[in-house]
């Protein structure tokens, strides 16, 4: 998120609006409405925030007025032309002052700070990830591990990008995948929980879940999610009782278990910092969104080099 705040600091962003009149609320409504929606249509990973715009006013800037809304709980200023044809994120002062020499000691020291931190971020992400579900070379020198929600659009476009990096790296990656079922898809927790109880019993039949679950994407809902996991479990060959017992009783130890691995899972993604899905990290370096193999190259070869090194 702080990404895409420096994103729309840097740019003016076209809206395709008419015009609208400040001081009447309806009009004051939907004009604000209007900015939210062109804002998540230019920058999709929006759809997943906590979005909320308040009051806009004339600005000191003749032909501009200003205003302000947050990405979950974050304020952000901008200033929005009145035929609202561009707006323009405010930001605070940035120091521009360093010579070319201190600008390369600060480079260095902050490119040793962030390996360091992905260093000790890889730790515990790779803790996390023994004993689950992967695909790859469980020997491989770079651990790509994935925080997602199987009802999440972006995610299923995502599962090609995987499919992708495994072809080109089959020796140097390891791929784990790793729950963040969001509150507002209703049927992505009690299809991770499931995904996690069929995990405990057989590998491959997880991956069945997790490919068919993004394949019939549309077709699922709270309803029918169970109903057609058993579908998909069909000749898997684990125990369905077993397992059913793991994903429908809420009051069996099985379930407990699966669904507090789950909540395992989102909080430590949080606290590194992931906020929406899908989320990725390279050998402990994050990369946000359903992003194409291009930008993960970079990453995977640098771990590669210092995994040699």
């Amino acid at each position: 998120m702080r990404k895409l705040l420096t994103a729309l600091s840097l740019f003016a962003l076209a809206l395709t609006a008419g015009q609208a009149v400040l001081g009447q609320d309806g009009d004051n409504a939907a004009r604000k409405d209007k900015i939210l929606a062109n804002l998540k249509q230019k920058f999709p990973q929006l759809q997943q925030a906590t979005l909320a715009m308040g009051d806009l006013k004339p600005s000191a800037y003749g032909s501009l007025d200003e205003g302000s809304f947050t990405i979950n709980g974050k304020a952000q200023s901008f200033l929005v032309s009145n035929d609202d044809k561009a707006l323009y994120m405010i930001s605070e002062p940035i120091d521009v002052s360093m010579s070319t020499e201190e600008l390369e000691v600060a480079a260095a020291q902050q490119a040793a700070e962030e390996a360091k931190a992905a260093a000790e971020r890889n730790v515990e992400l790779a803790a996390l990830a023994q004993g689950v579900p992967f695909k790859g070379n469980a020997d491989a020198p770079v651990t790509i591990i994935e925080f997602s929600d199987f009802q999440c659009p972006y995610c299923s476009r995502a599962a090609g990008t995987v499919a992708e990096i495994l072809e080109k790296y089959p020796n140097d990656v390891k791929f784990v995948f790793q729950h963040f079922p969001l509150g507002f898809h209703p049927w992505a927790k009690p299809a991770a929980i499931a995904s996690e109880c069929a995990a405990t019993q057989n590998a491959d039949a997880f991956w069945t879940l997790h490919d068919s679950y993004f394949k019939d994407q549309k077709a699922l809902n709270p309803g029918n999610v169970i109903a057609k996991s058993k579908e998909y479990l069909a000749g898997s060959e684990i125990d369905m009782a077993k397992w059913s017992d793991c994903a429908e009783n809420q009051e069996s130890e099985a379930y407990k278990t699966a669904s507090a691995a789950v909540d395992a899972a989102m909080a430590t993604g949080q606290k590194h910092g992931v906020s929406g899905t899908p989320g990725f990290f390279v050998n402990g370096r994050f990369l946000n969104g359903a992003q194409p193999i291009a930008a993960f190259e970079p990453l995977i070869e640098a771990a590669k080099k210092d995994a040699g090194s």
